[in-house]
């Protein structure tokens, strides 16, 4: 895939799929990249993750805490808020309704 275009797509989604992979739980920001990758989405780098999730933190739709690390240093945990939730919620509505028409005509285009 074009670099190019993949970076246009995560600018557009990222936030999304961060808000979704802490529905379930709290994590910190290494592991939100490498559940990023092995989810398919391909690797993130911190220089693009971390500016997310300070943007999320301070939209108030994520909290933070440092804790110290068991066996190495400390970590930023991030936790979704309600507000990222309902945000979570909406955008995941909105972001389904895209692209199921943009499916249809790619797939339409690629079987036709």
């Amino acid at each position: 895939m074009d670099a190019d275009r993949r970076g246009q797509w995560l600018r557009g989604v990222l936030d999304l799929c961060v808000l979704a992979l802490l529905r379930d739980g709290e994590s910190y920001g290494y592991e939100l990249a490498q559940a990023l990758d092995v989810a398919g989405v391909g690797p993130i780098q911190g220089g693009t993750l971390y500016p997310v999730l300070l943007r999320l933190q301070r939209t108030g739709l994520v909290t933070a805490q440092w804790r110290e690390g068991g066996s190495g240093p400390a970590r930023k945990y991030y936790q979704l808020t309600d507000d990222g939730r309902a945000a979570l919620h909406h955008g995941g509505t909105a972001w389904l309704a895209f692209v199921a028409p943009v499916t249809d005509i790619v797939t339409k285009g690629v079987d036709g």
